[in-house]
């Protein structure tokens, strides 16, 4: 019995950890995976302990089954800006505000760009309403696939 209740566990487990994106935090990293795979890379822009928009997009997109399933289209990275000193370390930091001033020199927040496995900027979608609409996100993708 002990056996059949550590086997269901296990396979649970494994299951849920299947059901996760794989997120790059090294832009160097993800542009070599992408130009291995031949991927292009989406580049999330987010300050995860402070932009409430960016909360609500990881609930409502990132975290979905729907996300995930086409999540192996692209190599994922992700750019955080956090103002909490403990979320990152202070190399991730200062790697991410340099991508933040190549790439998000508005500073907009949540963005997320389209790059080729190069790192040239192809396209972009900001922002998050409250109305919690993900289609511009998913127009977005859809598009990007399409541009392949």
């Amino acid at each position: 019995m002990k056996h059949i209740a550590f086997l269901l566990f296990f396979i649970s487990t494994v299951t849920l950890q299947a059901q996760e994106a794989k997120w790059h935090t090294d832009f160097d990293k993800a542009k070599k995976v992408a130009q291995r795979q031949g991927k292009p890379i989406v580049m999330y822009f987010t300050g995860s302990d402070w932009c409430g928009p960016c909360k609500m997009l990881k609930k409502d997109l990132w975290e979905t089954d729907e996300f995930i399933q086409q999540a192996d289209d692209f190599v994922l990275l992700e750019v955080d800006i956090p103002f909490r000193e403990d979320i990152i370390s202070p190399e991730q930091k200062k790697k991410n505000m340099k991508l933040q001033d190549k790439y998000n020199k508005d500073k907009s927040f949540p963005t997320v760009l389209l790059l080729d496995s190069n790192g040239r900027r192809k396209d972009e979608v900001s922002g998050y309403s409250m109305l919690r609409d993900t289609a511009p996100y998913y127009a977005f993708f859809n598009k990007a696939r399409r541009s392949r």
